[in-house]
């Protein structure tokens, strides 16, 4: 078992619940009007975005690091009644990601308190989106009020997020690059305003 993997088993294993069990609010605003077909929910988690695509017709493909979580969303999917639309796999998504061909691939909040090799990591799942398919990355902009930052840490914005993903001239087009404020819950269940950031790309060719 890798540093990674057991961090978040651990994480995962001291909650019944980490997250709320709700599709990611970009998401739903992102995806709701799109034509439902196969999907891949990269660092899928609990399962919150995974079963609220299958819920909407899609064929999901959801991964993530963490065999606890992953028992957990398959639970979900179990209780949600769509357990038959969605495949769980376990990926270290920084040597390999699900294999295939996806009309929408989904990455939402993929950080990590380790050394994990995002930019690599989104330019592989840009390879497995078909063509008229859509690539969504939704990622934070700034760090919660109590996160200790070290020199040299920081988050992407969105035009980094696309310069990092090197896509081909005339292959792709930008449909969302924004930031937005979401309310959040702190450890001590103290609501604060963070800013969260939205890339959407669809492939051309």
């Amino acid at each position: 078992m890798s540093a990674e993997q057991e961090f978040w088993d651990t994480m995962y294993a001291r909650h019944d619940r980490v997250w709320s069990g709700k599709a990611n609010a970009a998401l739903v605003r992102e995806a709701a009007e799109l034509e439902p077909g196969h999907a891949l929910d990269l660092g899928c988690g609990e399962g919150g975005d995974a079963i609220w695509l299958a819920q909407r017709g899609w064929q999901v493909t959801a991964a993530d690091i963490s065999q606890v979580a992953l028992e957990r969303a398959a639970a979900h999917a179990v209780s949600a009644g769509v357990a038959d639309r969605i495949d769980w796999q376990w990926h270290d998504l920084g040597v390999s990601v699900p294999s295939g061909s996806f009309d929408l691939v989904s990455a939402h909040f993929l950080h990590s308190y380790g050394d994990l090799p995002r930019e690599a990591i989104l330019r592989a799942a840009a390879a497995t989106v078909a063509p008229g398919g859509v690539l969504l990355v939704v990622g934070h902009a700034d760090f919660p009020p109590w996160h200790e930052t070290h020199p040299g840490q920081r988050l992407p914005t969105p035009d980094e997020v696309l310069k990092a993903l090197e896509l081909p001239d005339g292959q792709w087009e930008v449909l969302v690059n924004e930031e937005f404020q979401q309310i959040q819950k702190g450890p001590d269940g103290q609501e604060f305003s963070r800013t969260n950031n939205t890339l959407k790309v669809r492939r051309l060719q």
